[in-house]
């Protein structure tokens, strides 16, 4: 990955989505050293105008030998860079630039709250769409299983929102930049049982880019190298109903990613970990080896996500519950942040010492209605 670019906006009522794209694509080939005529590869999801590749490569006036729109929700961007980088090997091109952008927050979105009735040709929607179901409600049952199974508590959940706001607050773009306490998050307002307002990201526009080269390309560019050393991922189905809601598709798509990176989760100096609802945070630590299954409320308690404090730094940018959820697409913000940490450009409250392995891994789509979930393992090259 030599180029990543996150927009600085978190409102934008002024520019149209195809914009926000490309200010986003430019940013990342500035970033790399690189330009609109480099690219020979693109990468998109269905928050481009469209939903297909095609019209934003018009747009750009790309040149390409090779485009992927594949859709899989908020994780589609981590599963982008694993499928560049396969693109990458295979020849298919050279350069693959990857672009998310959404205007939610101008759109009056009120996601997560708004009940959802599925499209009639969706095969779920004679089952789902009766139920008026919500996609905090969701997350509100899954934080009700957890604490009756393990004993979490709404304390606990809290420390994961606490945990980002200690990081937020260096970020000059993020979205909320006050340091929360744990009593500002349990008495926040309710939205789902046991879920606060505080448990919940932030909703914004915005976007990001990434850029993946070959290995000739990039030596090149005179910037600092990160590598993608493993990638996994996966799809969990309903399985007629049988299926454990506290099990996220992290345990496949992460035990995937560290066997072909040949690491284990205690050789992650930083972690970037979807975080659209903190009880979503605390199940992915579990399930991908970070905590025992069941602990990870204990894990977070006890300040182990705060970089220079806890072992295993995470989301320091503030990520979604504190500074940026475009498009309601958490996934290219943690790859972004993921990169910035391997190359020493985090901001220095909360730069990782020595990091030179890291992780960014992420659910798509809704867990327990369709669910999606990829993981990445990336290093510094030397």
């Amino acid at each position: 990955m030599v180029g990543v670019y996150e927009h600085p906006t978190r409102y934008a009522p002024d520019k149209s989505i195809v914009q926000l794209h490309a200010e986003c694509a430019r940013g990342a080939l500035e970033d790399a050293g690189l330009t609109l005529a480099d690219v020979d590869g693109y990468f998109c999801s269905a928050d481009a105008p469209g939903g297909i590749p095609a019209l934003m490569v018009d747009y750009l006036n790309l040149k390409v030998k090779y485009v992927d729109g594949t859709e899989s929700g908020g994780c589609s961007y981590i599963s982008h860079v694993a499928r560049a980088a396969r693109a990458i090997a295979d020849g298919k091109c050279s350069v693959a630039l990857i672009t998310l952008a959404g205007k939610p927050r101008s759109s009056g979105q009120s996601t997560g709250t708004e009940t959802r009735k599925l499209p009639a040709i969706l095969p779920a929607s004679a089952w789902e769409s009766p139920y008026a179901w919500t996609v905090a409600g969701i997350y509100g049952n899954f934080a009700s299983r957890h604490m009756h199974e393990y004993g979490t508590t709404p304390e606990q959940l809290a420390w994961v929102k606490v945990s980002a706001s200690h990081h937020a607050q260096h970020n000059s773009h993020a979205f909320l930049r006050k340091v929360y306490t744990v009593d500002d998050v349990v008495n926040s307002p309710l939205v789902a049982d046991p879920l606060r307002r505080l448990d919940c990201c932030v909703i914004t526009d915005g976007g990001g880019a990434i850029v993946v080269a070959k290995p000739e390309i990039a030596r090149r560019l005179q910037r600092p190298l990160v590598r993608i050393r493993g990638t996994g991922e996966t799809v969990r189905t309903h399985n007629g109903g049988r299926f454990d809601i506290l099990h996220t598709g992290a345990a496949e798509s992460g035990a995937e990613a560290f066997a072909q990176a040949g690491v284990q989760p205690g050789d992650i100096k930083y972690a970037s970990i979807y975080d659209n609802f903190t009880i979503m945070v605390i199940m992915q630590l579990e399930d991908l080896g970070f905590c025992e299954k069941g602990k990870g409320g204990r894990f977070v308690e006890e300040g182990n996500l705060i970089s220079g404090v806890g072992r295993l730094p995470w989301n320091t940018d503030g990520g979604g519950l504190c500074n940026n959820h475009p498009q309601n697409r958490g996934g290219i913000t943690k790859v972004i942040e993921a990169v910035r940490q391997l190359r020493g450009e985090a901001h220095p409250a909360v730069q990782v010492k020595n990091c030179d392995i890291a992780l960014a891994s992420g659910p798509g789509l809704v867990f327990g209605v369709g669910h999606n979930h990829a993981t990445i393992v990336m290093e510094r090259v030397q």
